[in-house]
């Protein structure tokens, strides 16, 4: 992998000296802006895979360019929404023909087709989520999940009563695979008996196949929480429905708040801020500190310490207050400090220790095993950044056959 990014935190008095100084002017001249430049405006172009109303992925994309757009005046943008991964390039070009300086690419199927706009449009700047391929004129980023998926575990291990916990995935690529592996540690951390059951429905949005692996997990795998990677909150929803039907089945939110869809069963789940990302990808262009020619080796990958990620179901929410006594009735020790605790108080300690800079627990930190009980990760080493980013196996306590990626 290409190192980590250089630019991410550049001197605050040349940022403000830039602000307060008026931005247009510091435009690089590598950067050929597009019309709207003319009245000090950046025009940007997003790409998303899917409905801006799924309630999850492109959903929270989109919030964040709203929030983005309303923030500064110089900014213009676009979008487009349900864009086939196969077909991503037209709709690059287009976003560009029509004026677009910037362009965002939502998807980790849009990789090769932004690498090919990058490359025939090198007077562009170009952005694209959750890949690893970059160029002069092309970055990356990504609002890491893990340790919030290392925290929803514990929530899972603590309160299953079956001792059997699944994942709906969409595709097996790194990414999910990383997030189930962080869910069945974090759920073996206070209860090394659980197992995860994985299905994969091969689709990042289908809230019929999300539902319908949901209940086979139930059905079949005696699995009573849920955890997912889809973009919809189907599966919140159908917990919420079991539950009303006197069936105890939990689930996790994911990317969106999704809380209200299942007051009674949504313990926790995973928030994005994309906003934070956006906001230092966007001045940083529209001060010249990024543009056409220095883009090779910026690669963000933002998780608590950055504010990029929060521990929850909704905003200002972390865990559930229905699950409060139950969690705080459960006890468990402070990996850190040794002293007994709460399920409840640990989770929230633990969000704490891996929002501070230095990061002071990572979730993936040995020893682990592999799948089949053989070491992975020896005691004390963290696993690094290449090791995470490009992880394609499972580890103990995960069912069924290992991704072949």
């Amino acid at each position: 992998m290409a190192e980590r990014n250089k630019f991410l935190y550049p001197g605050i008095a040349l940022i403000v000296g830039l602000v307060i100084g008026g931005l247009t002017g510091y435009f690089s001249s590598s950067l050929i802006l597009g019309p709207g430049a003319g009245a000090g405006k950046l025009k940007v172009g997003f790409i998303y895979v899917g409905p801006i109303g799924d309630i999850g992925w492109t959903n929270a994309h989109d919030h964040a360019r709203e929030l983005l757009e309303e923030k500064f005046d110089w900014l213009d943008t676009s979008y487009v929404e349900s864009v086939p991964e196969g077909e991503a390039l037209s709709y690059i070009d287009n976003l560009i023909a029509a004026g677009s300086d910037l362009v965002f690419t939502t998807s980790f199927g849009f990789m090769d087709a932004t690498e090919t706009a990058a490359n025939k449009h090198p007077n562009k700047i170009f952005f694209h989520c959750s890949g690893y391929k970059r160029a002069d004129n092309m970055g990356t980023y990504f609002a890491e999940f893990h340790q919030l998926y290392f925290l929803n575990g514990i929530l899972a291990g603590a309160l299953t009563q079956t001792n059997h916990i699944g994942y709906v995935a969409a595709y097996l690529i790194p990414e999910v695979v990383r997030h189930l592996n962080a869910f069945i540690l974090g759920a073996r951390f206070v209860n090394p008996t659980v197992t995860l059951h994985v299905r994969v429905i091969s689709a990042w949005y289908d809230p019929t196949a999300a539902r319908s692996a949901a209940q086979a997990l139930v059905d079949d795998d005696n699995v009573d929480i849920l955890a997912f990677t889809e973009d919809s909150s189907a599966i919140v929803e159908f917990a919420q429905e079991q539950y009303d039907l006197g069936e105890d089945i939990y689930a996790f939110a994911h990317y969106s708040p999704m809380l209200e869809f299942g007051t009674d069963v949504a313990i926790s789940g995973q928030m994005v801020h994309w906003e934070v990302i956006y906001e230092d990808i966007l001045s940083k262009v529209y001060a010249g500190a990024y543009d056409t020619t220095n883009l090779e080796n910026v690669d963000y990958w933002w998780m608590l310490k950055e504010g990029a990620v929060e521990l929850g179901a909704d905003f200002g929410v972390p865990i559930n207050t229905n699950f409060q006594s139950e969690l705080k009735a459960i006890a468990a020790t402070d990996p850190l400090t040794g002293e007994t605790t709460n399920v409840y108080d640990l989770v929230l300690t633990l969000n704490d220790y891996m929002s501070t800079e230095r990061v002071l627990y990572e979730p993936f930190t040995g020893p682990i095993n592999y799948q089949n009980g053989s070491l992975w990760l020896p005691t004390g080493i963290r696993a690094t950044y290449d090791e995470l980013w490009g992880m394609n196996f499972y580890i103990e306590g995960v069912d069924g056959a290992a991704p072949s990626i």
